[in-house]
């Protein structure tokens, strides 16, 4: 059968350097035994290593022409491909427990990606794969970094998430316009925030839309222009510079300030 043609309005750029998905594939080899799901296999460069490995591998593609060059080229992924979006899915219906989720991620929906991840983080112990540098630069930032967000926060509130190697662009088919790397994100031990969780979410997406601003200006739009806790320390600082336990403190305050009853908390 003919090779799969790259289509941009997916994102895909397929990864040709097979050290790189063996290395990838690797990310979860701690894992063997828990189901693993694949996001964008393409033409299985990264699948036959997770294969080869006996990884219990499900593999989700949109691309239809992908998915008949997988039914072709790999027999033992018979039941096991599911032509859909990603995005769309109810993985909860999937997978009745732990399973891992890894890709060579198209760069247009990879945020949207660990956002859906988060949604599941009971249930996904790793997350790893290959993601736009830059992304992958800003999802493991630390507190004081410029590139320290939004993701950021959210998702090393629940996995430590560790920037792994940088991978040049020419090992692409085509190559993109900019540079990427592997990522990996493991669940640490939190249970719970100790705060009402909807609401850190809509404290942090607040705080960092004004991102210059001191928390003292950027938290107006919740606690209003006259909340008597601004002159604690935490409102001299900006978003950037503020822990996830900073953050859950931020949110506590919202919270004594019944900001709840006020607002529908962001997803």
């Amino acid at each position: 059968m003919r090779l799969v043609k790259p289509k941009k309005a997916l994102g895909q750029h397929f990864l040709k350097d097979l050290q790189i998905a063996q290395r990838i594939a690797d990310t979860v080899a701690d894992y063997k035994g828990t189901p693993i799901l694949e996001i964008g296999p393409g033409m299985g460069v990264l699948t036959q290593f997770l294969l080869e490995a006996g990884q219990d591998l499900t593999v989700v593609e949109l691309d239809r022409e992908s998915v008949a060059y997988l039914e072709q080229n790999f027999p033992a992924l018979r039941g096991r491909i599911i032509g859909d979006d990603f995005l769309k899915l109810d993985l909860s219906k999937l997978f009745s427990g732990p399973f891992c989720v890894i890709g060579n991620y198209p760069y247009n929906i990879s945020s949207q990606i660990f956002f859906k991840v988060l949604d599941y983080k009971e249930q996904v112990p790793c997350c790893s794969g290959m993601l736009q540098k830059e992304v992958a630069e800003r999802l493991a930032a630390g507190p004081g970094s410029k590139t320290y967000g939004i993701l950021s926060v959210l998702l090393q509130a629940w996995y430590d998430v560790s920037y792994l190697f940088t991978v040049s662009e020419y090992v692409f088919d085509p190559p993109p316009k900019v540079k990427s790397a592997v990522l990996r994100m493991v669940r640490n031990n939190r249970k719970e925030l100790g705060c009402d969780e909807k609401l850190f979410k809509t404290v942090v997406k607040t705080s960092f839309n004004q991102r210059r601003k001191t928390l003292r200006n950027s938290m107006k739009p919740l606690l209003g222009k006259d909340c008597p806790d601004y002159v604690l320390p935490i409102f001299d600082k900006r978003p950037e510079q503020l822990s996830v336990e900073q953050f859950v403190e931020l949110t506590l305050i919202c919270q004594k300030n019944n900001v709840l009853g006020r607002i529908t908390p962001a997803r």
